[in-house]
Parts: structure tokens; C-alpha cells; sequence
């Protein structure tokens, strides 16, 4: 047992990888439509979209977005049609293949929620030498080819920690001397722009030489007239599951505040069903209160409670079990919930199923700070 632990836990040993990778040559899908009028963006590592969908929001259009992960790429073409998208690693994206890609736009702003997996903390077998926590070097390469006016990269707030500092000034440097561009970094909270869910991550931003820029100022908290976003704001609009069941209609009436925002229009329920759990699952969730977690060696998976934000969403691995179980019901999160505690609108649909749509939200940046940020970004421009 000792020899097994010591393997897995050794960080000479080699990072699964998901059989859900494109593997073969990059692989180019042209938007259906004619791009708008910019100004533009391009997202690399954009798994689920969050850094787009936020920008779009705040009147941004997406020219191109690359991901290695093909549920992801499936889910992006399907909220951002008119968008190019590059599903292949890009590590054997050329910067004349990417600018062939773009077919001529100039995008003002590149940007990436680089692979943070090395430096999570929830990740327990993380260290510095992790091969992914390299990746923002093929973000830079590919940025200093297209130089963009600026460029947005996000991380998780345990980059902070590691490598005692070194990676977070290596990526400042490159920003301002690869790129040419004043760097600033910045660790917003999402709970603080209108998200149902306490999330702590660090932007970097590269702006034009004599920019003025200042973080966003919080919409929700202590410091504001607006309460934290909670998750009974989130979620307890939608209709009720048992374990296994799945339903495609709204609860009949309209939905109020933070719900009705990200029901909009929609009339289809998207992606709402719930994981199909045995018994002994079953019986432990309804033994945990609202709050406490549902396993002592595991204090990251919670029985949600209503009236406080969901803790940080995580993605849980190549195989990800869930995270949160309802804080009523008994059973665990579907997917349309998660993209809720996310700030994701309810017309964006999640493809790959449970485990892969758990993947995709627990790596999104959440729209509404993404939004809040790129509204700075727009003014300092």
C-alpha cells in the first residue's frame, strides 16, 4: 500500500490525461455567420466560454477560441456560432496556422484561463514542476505573434504560492517585455460582481503603455448595499429531481432577481438532470445538514445551504464526481445548476454529459466577473 501511494502521489509520475483530448492535427471550424463589429477578442484555453461569455456581455465579439478539450469546443460553437474555433493542443498551433484562423481580424484583446490545475489548491497532488503550469509560455508565444492592444490571463488564487512568487512575476515580465505592454495584476472574488458563489481568482492584464486602469469595483458584499448572491437566489426556481430523474420545463410562474436574469427568455430547461446515485450516497446526503461537508477526509464536498453563497466550484478531475449535494433535495448538483452558481444564462447548453459538464463549469470563469472585468478593460482602452 505504501509503494501504490507513493506513486500515485509522486510527481514524477505522469498526469492522466483525458480521453476527451483531441490528440490529432489541429482541427479548424469556421463561424457560421460574418463577425460584427469589434471590437474583438480571442480566448485560448476557453473551455466552457466564461471569459468570452462575460466579455460578450459587456459588448465584445468573439473572432476565435481554441481549447484541447472537444466536449468544451462543442459547448463554445454552440453559444458562439459566428466564432472560429481551433480544437487541437496548442502546442501545434503555428502563429501563421492562428493567424490563417483568424482570416485577417485584428483582435484588440487575446486572452486564456491557462490550465491551472498545477497550481490549484484543491488539487492535493500539485507542485511546481508541473508540466501545465507552463502552458501561459504557449499563450505568450501565440500573443506575441498576433499582438493584440492587451491581454487578459487568469488563474486560480494558488499561484500566488507557488513556485514561492516566480510564476507570478515570470508572467508579469514576459507581459511587459514580450508583449510591450504595462502589466497589472489583480484578485477579484466573484461573489463580489453578483455570483452565487465565494471564487477567488488572479487576472493578469497587459494594457497599452500609459494606461490608466483600476480594478472593478464590487457590486454585492459588505462594502456595497447589495447582499452576496446566495444560493437559493441561484437555483430554487427550478423544478425539483429525484435521484436519476430529469425534466426539460420550468417550473410553471416567473422567476424573480438573479433567476429571472439567467432564465431571460429562455422557455427549454437545459441540461437539467440529476446524477443517478446508489444507495449508500443517497443515505449520507440526507444524514449531512445544509453546510457540512459529506465526507470527513473531503471538506470541499458540501451539502449546499441556502441562504449563503456555494463555495468554489471545482471541476473534480478527468472523472469527476460531484461536488455539492442540493441543499433539499437528495441527490447532487445537475449541470444547470452549476452553470447557474456560475452565472451562466440559461440558454448556454453544456455538452458531454454529467461528469464532462462538471469539468467544463468547474474550470468556466463566471460570466458576471468576467463582464464586471471586461467593462474596465473596455474603458482603459
Amino acid at each position: 500500500m505504501i509503494e501504490l501511494r507513493e506513486t500515485i502521489w509522486n510527481p514524477l509520475t505522469p498526469v492522466e490525461v483525458s480521453p476527451y483530448y483531441w490528440h490529432e492535427d489541429p482541427l479548424v471550424s469556421r463561424g457560421s455567420a460574418a463577425l460584427g463589429e469589434g471590437p474583438h477578442v480571442v480566448e485560448l484555453f476557453s473551455g466552457l466560454g466564461g471569459l468570452s461569455q462575460g466579455f460578450t456581455q459587456a459588448g465584445f465579439q468573439v473572432a476565435l477560441a481554441a481549447d484541447i478539450h472537444e466536449p468544451s469546443v462543442e459547448s463554445f460553437r454552440a453559444s458562439h456560432p459566428t466564432a472560429t474555433t481551433i480544437l487541437g493542443d496548442l502546442r501545434h498551433v503555428s502563429s501563421g496556422s492562428l493567424k490563417n484562423a483568424l482570416g485577417g481580424v485584428m483582435p484588440e484583446i487575446m486572452m486564456a484561463g491557462v490550465p491551472c490545475q498545477g497550481f490549484s489548491l484543491n488539487n492535493r497532488k500539485r507542485h511546481d514542476g508541473d508540466e501545465r503550469n507552463m502552458l501561459f509560455r504557449e499563450f505568450m508565444r501565440l500573443a506575441t505573434a498576433i499582438r493584440p492592444r492587451a491581454v487578459v490571463i487568469e488563474n486560480v488564487s494558488g499561484i500566488r504560492g507557488a513556485g514561492k512568487g516566480d510564476f507570478v512575476q515570470a508572467i508579469q515580465t514576459e507581459i511587459r517585455d514580450a508583449l510591450k505592454l504595462d502589466p497589472y495584476v489583480v484578485v477579484l472574488n466573484a461573489a463580489d460582481f453578483g455570483v452565487p458563489q465565494t471564487r477567488q481568482r488572479v487576472f493578469f492584464l497587459g494594457l497599452p503603455k500609459g494606461s490608466r486602469w483600476e480594478p472593478p469595483a464590487p457590486t454585492h458584499g459588505p462594502m456595497t448595499r447589495r447582499p452576496y448572491r446566495t444560493v437559493r437566489d441561484a437555483i430554487a426556481d427550478l423544478p425539483a429531481l429525484a435521484s436519476g430523474e430529469s425534466t426539460s420545463k420550468y417550473l410553471p410562474g416567473s422567476a424573480k432577481g438573479y433567476a429571472a436574469q439567467m432564465r431571460g427568455r429562455q422557455r427549454t430547461l437545459l441540461n437539467h438532470r440529476a446524477p443517478k446515485h446508489p444507495a449508500t450516497t443517497l443515505a449520507r446526503i440526507e444524514k449531512t445538514l445544509p453546510g457540512e461537508p459529506l465526507y470527513e477526509s473531503f471538506k470541499q464536498r458540501i451539502r449546499l445551504h441556502w441562504d449563503k453563497p456555494s463555495p468554489t466550484q471545482v471541476s473534480g478531475g478527468i472523472r469527476s464526481q460531484f461536488q455539492f449535494a442540493h441543499p433539499e433535495q437528495i441527490r447532487g448538483l445537475t449541470i444547470r445548476e452549476r452553470c447557474r452558481i456560475q452565472s451562466f444564462p440559461d440558454w448556454i447548453w453544456v455538452a458531454g454529459g454529467l461528469v464532462q459538464g462538471r469539468v467544463q463549469t468547474g474550470n468556466a470563469v463566471p460570466p458576471l466577473l468576467a463582464e464586471a472585468l471586461a467593462q474596465t478593460v473596455l474603458d482603459s482602452l
